[in-house]
């Protein structure tokens, strides 16, 4: 069973307008209601593909129960920690005349020592079930970056493996507890090295620096320009597929999915890369954050190609 950790739970409304005005009204053109939170995205995305997981991590209020009914929707077991507040509602403004996508987050959940406790306690309780687990994001209001470092040590005392995604400075903290995978954007990568990546070589050369300090396989997204994976023995680019795209939304989450789909089917991280790239490109056509349909993955499967980095 795949488990997927996500301390900030939240939906995501998508707003597309024709063009964004500042101070003036701008009339939205489509709207979707979508998942938010990296982990409980990439359930959302294993759901499609007929992969079954278990959400873990805090929710509250009718948001949080929106997101529980989106994750049962797709096949994934919710089993949240309830807390205090609301789980977010963000909103993401796609503006359509120059394909740019705006998220606007919130913070209103609170989780207190006892809750931070029980969240705990449901991990140790599921992860002799686990064959592999997601976790990050952002964090609520009563939550330091030490619990992603916590889960990463359960899980490696458990022998599970790990694949993580936050930004600084929970990215560092998490680092160090050393997961197995790491899967930041080339802006998530540039606040923790504190350098900008710009090309395919800067990506390589910082995956070898993560990788040489923490143990870690970096999978680094690129925006548009694809993507680096640095592993042990090698490197791979992955380009990106040439599609329209509706929304950017969850598309990087999509990729947690693809490698927690190989690891916990023992396969080689190749087909992961694979299977989250693809996914990944059926995310962009969908309106909703982190949708997509099962017969898009399908049919940009064998169109995703990884290339030896030297």
């Amino acid at each position: 069973m795949i488990i997927t950790v996500t301390p900030n739970t939240g939906i995501d409304h998508v707003v597309f307008v024709d063009m964004l005005h500042k101070n003036r009204t701008s009339r939205a053109v489509d709207s979707a209601i979508g998942m938010a939170g990296k982990p409980t995205d990439a359930s959302y995305v294993l759901g499609e593909l007929g992969i079954p997981s278990l959400a873990l991590g805090f929710a509250a209020g009718d948001v949080g129960r929106i997101a529980e009914a989106l994750l049962r929707s797709k096949g994934a077991t919710p089993a949240f920690t309830e807390v205090h507040g609301r789980s977010r509602l963000n909103t993401v403004l796609i503006d359509r005349s120059d394909g740019s996508a705006t998220t606007i987050t919130t913070a209103t959940l609170r989780v207190d020592a006892a809750q931070r406790a029980a969240l705990l306690d449901t991990f140790d309780a599921a992860l002799s079930q686990a064959t592999a687990i997601i976790l990050g994001g952002t964090l609520p209001d009563g939550v330091g970056p030490d619990l992603f470092a916590e889960l990463i040590a359960r899980a490696r005392m458990g022998g599970v493996p790990t694949i993580f995604d936050a930004a600084e400075p929970a990215l560092s903290i998490g680092l160090a507890a050393r997961p197995d995978f790491v899967k930041p954007n080339r802006h998530e990568l540039s606040g923790l090295i504190g350098r900008p990546i710009e090309s395919i070589a800067d990506a390589r050369a910082a995956g070898e620096e993560l990788r040489a300090r923490f143990g870690v396989c970096p999978v680094i997204t690129l925006d548009g320009d694809g993507a680096v994976a640095v592993l042990p023995d090698r490197s791979w680019f992955i380009p990106p597929l040439a599609i329209d795209v509706v929304s950017p939304a969850g598309a990087g989450d999509a990729v947690l999915a693809g490698l927690a789909a190989a690891l916990s089917r023992r396969q080689p991280i190749e087909e992961g890369l694979r299977i989250g790239f693809a996914a990944a490109a059926a995310v962009c056509l969908m309106p909703a954050t982190a949708d997509c349909r099962r017969a898009d993955v399908e049919k940009f499967l064998p169109l995703v190609m990884l290339t030896a980095v030297t």
